[in-house]
């Protein structure tokens, strides 16, 4: 399979909300949706202009896992269509650890999708990077990631 380049673009709004949600839940893991519009020519080029933070439903080990709450997914879902918007990808936070995607990401990620992961230590930003995972769901290609931060 031949990847096809991809980027994300942030807006500053919705950067500033997810840094500010990752470094709230430290050191458990925060989640939540990004929103926003394709590429009219290219929907591999991507403009995430709202951020939306989640409850981590995860039941145990929220430091190192989360599941985002299914109220809030469908409230995301909802404020999609009724803005006119295209549910984009995730965001979750690494604490105290790098932002990689990891087996347990790949494993419960859905294809087309964008995920940011921002890595956050001792309450503070440390790093962001973004995947979008295959169709077999066996590999995640670091997608370009553009943000004001």
């Amino acid at each position: 399979m031949v990847w096809i380049e991809s980027m994300l673009t942030i807006s500053k709004e919705s950067w500033e909300i997810i840094v500010a949600d990752a470094c709230a839940a430290y050191p458990r893991e925060c989640c939540g949706v990004l929103l926003g519009e394709l590429d009219p020519a290219d929907d591999d080029l991507r403009t995430a202009t709202v951020a939306i933070p989640c409850r981590n439903a995860h039941q145990e080990g929220r430091n190192d896992r989360f599941f985002i709450h299914p109220d809030d997914q469908l409230a995301a879902q909802k404020r999609a269509r009724a803005e006119g918007l295209e549910v984009l990808g995730f965001f979750h936070s690494h604490p105290d650890e790098h932002a990689y995607f990891s087996a347990t990401d790949l494993a419960n990620s859905l294809h087309w999708y964008s995920n940011v992961v921002v890595s956050v230590r001792k309450g503070e930003l440390a790093g962001a990077a973004c995947f979008r995972v295959n169709e077999e769901k066996t590999h995640a290609e670091t997608e370009d990631l553009v943000h004001p931060g």
